[in-house]
């Protein structure tokens, strides 16, 4: 009875609010990276819980943001100078987002406006990237576009208006997919509530994507033995490269 009792005092408690809540969760909370590992995809859902359990006559719509962990990044600009590619150019940023991945129900711009877009940094021209500084606003704008030009072509930033299915105006659910060269660390879920322009309530989770087994010996190695990392990679390559060599010699 007691077991019983407790989640319908939870719903109560809920039903009760003057504004709605989310109920969020995650398909996975822990990703694992193997050496066989080409991806991943999760499924954030959940429910809407309106107060006094109505649904009113203009549902809220969801927008569901999968943002990875943030790491410092050199971005080099290569140019075509006497017909060779080469580096002419590098801007370094502080600190920018892994992974980033937005899926809303319906396109950002019809659901709130830019400054609302912008203090949840919702959408990828919302993006509050941390330049290294001291370069010139243009500049710092055209590497800004360079770098999230680049990693959404690698699949690690992604827009996906529609992406996210409410059944009965209560149930949701996103489907947002992991790529296989994802970074390792610590991602946040975030459900964002959206309704007339307005955020009515935001929710949290935690994911964790690491590296396991052979892999996170290697990544473990490099990150805490840089020099000897380095020094058995290029023993290893010159070994390799001596055998083949000898291998060469022998079968001519």
């Amino acid at each position: 009875m007691k077991r019983l009792f407790l989640p319908l005092l939870f719903f109560f408690a809920l039903s009760a609010q003057s504004q709605p809540l989310l109920v969020p969760d995650i398909s996975a909370r822990e990703v694992q990276i193997r050496y066989s590992f080409t991806g991943a995809q999760l499924l954030l859902f959940g429910a809407i819980v309106y107060p006094g359990g109505r649904v009113p006559d203009e549902p809220a719509d969801v927008v569901v943001v999968l943002r990875g962990p943030v790491e410092p990044i050199l971005l080099r600009e290569k140019q075509q100078v006497a017909g060779i590619w080469m580096n002419a150019d590098s801007h370094r940023f502080r600190s920018a987002p892994g992974f980033y991945a937005v899926a809303s129900s319906a396109p950002l711009d019809s659901l709130v406006d830019e400054r609302t877009a912008a203090i949840y940094e919702l959408g990828l021209n919302n993006l509050q990237l941390s330049p290294g500084g001291g370069a010139r606003p243009d500049k710092e704008r055209r590497f800004e576009a360079g770098l999230i030009d680049l990693r959404a072509r690698q699949q690690l930033y992604k827009e996906m208006p529609g992406g996210v299915e409410i059944e009965q105006d209560v149930l949701y659910r996103a489907r947002i997919s992991i790529p296989s060269r994802v970074p390792v660390g610590t991602y946040t879920a975030e459900t964002f509530l959206v309704q007339d322009g307005r955020v009515l309530a935001v929710a949290t989770r935690d994911i964790l994507i690491d590296k396991t087994g052979f892999e996170r010996f290697i990544a473990l190695a490099a990150a805490r033995h840089p020099w000897f990392y380095g020094l058995a990679a290029v023993t290893i390559s010159l070994l390799l490269g001596a055998l083949a060599a000898f291998l060469f010699r022998k079968e001519r």
